[in-house]
């Protein structure tokens, strides 16, 4: 795991865990990457944004000190650092930035005959890619809708890869998101006519008020080719910027700092980077943050009295 810079004045090197192509993840991790290395010069690092299975790859290694920062679903995470779910055991990371909502849902294509979630029944349906976590919000909004896991047929694939099988018929319908736009979204809506499946009205509502992670998104009308009108999404566990709890507090100190003091770069490199800002960036998900960033937003006066530590 990497510690503060070396003495030796060879560059650290600091990397990142993002997901695989095709979704928000791998394309913000990547924007997050390039705003570091272009503020290289005093930080003596050097970084590299690496493609990987997603959150509970992350998670894992960053615990295992194969990872020294990643990206992850907060969801995802709320579970992880608690020992909850598919986790065997609490997992020692922390929080150096929430991100933008991860709004995902489910897409089908427009001739599927399937209309609503309930119409999932008894269908091949794309659920994520394998080890990335995504049953642990996918589960809850099937059965919240009278489906139950084992009423699908769940197939593993990227987000890329669930737009091939999307459009050579093997999958009938796939779960996407992440931050707006997601490219694997705009990758299905560009090749060929697709229909997002609603969200039954009340039973969203119920999820919101139920989980605390889940919460209300609505991607704006026009964002992808074919939707002309608002849709009502679901934020299914923001995307947030991860570390390991025993991470060394100076470098996160200045990982915090160079992120949000240039978080106009990374705004032009994805849109996701306009959630850095103070209303947002120190937003508790359930996850603690490190002391190095909780130490920036402090100096900063960000970081409000009431948040916890």
């Amino acid at each position: 795991m990497l510690s503060a810079c070396s003495d030796s004045g060879r560059p650290d090197f600091v990397s990142i865990g993002t997901a695989p192509p095709g979704g928000a993840f791998f394309v913000v991790g990547g924007a997050l990457g390039e705003v570091l290395n272009a503020h290289a010069e005093g930080n003596n690092w050097q970084v590299n944004s690496e493609s990987t299975m997603g959150s509970q790859e992350n998670i894992s290694r960053l615990a295992q000190g194969e990872l020294d920062l990643a990206m992850s679903n907060a969801a995802i995470t709320y579970f992880a650092v608690r020992g909850e779910g598919e986790w065997p055991a609490a997992q020692p990371v922390e929080a150096v930035m929430t991100l933008a909502p991860n709004v995902a849902l489910f897409i089908t294509t427009a001739g599927s005959g399937v209309t609503t979630i309930a119409e999932l029944k008894g269908k091949r349906v794309v659920i994520g890619p394998p080890g990335a976590g995504f049953e642990s919000f996918v589960a809850p909004i099937l059965e919240a809708h009278g489906v139950k896991m084992t009423d699908i047929t769940p197939l593993n694939a990227t987000q890329a890869g669930a737009v091939d099988m999307l459009s050579d018929g093997s999958a009938a319908a796939a779960f996407l998101g992440g931050a707006i736009p997601t490219a694997s979204i705009s990758q299905a809506a560009a090749s060929q006519d697709i229909f997002f499946i609603p969200f039954d009205p009340e039973v969203r509502a119920g999820l919101v008020r139920d989980y605390s992670f889940f919460h209300d998104a609505t991607i704006p009308g026009g964002t992808y080719r074919g939707q002309d009108a608002d849709f009502l999404g679901l934020n299914v566990g923001s995307m947030h910027l991860i570390t390991s709890a025993t991470q060394d507090e100076d470098l996160v100190y200045r990982i915090t700092k160079t992120l949000y003091e240039n978080r106009e770069d990374a705004a032009e490199k994805h849109p996701a980077g306009k959630a850095i800002n103070p209303a947002n960036v120190v937003r508790h998900t359930g996850t603690d943050f490190h002391a190095g960033a909780i130490r920036y937003y402090k100096e900063i006066g960000i970081w409000t009295a009431d948040k916890p530590e």
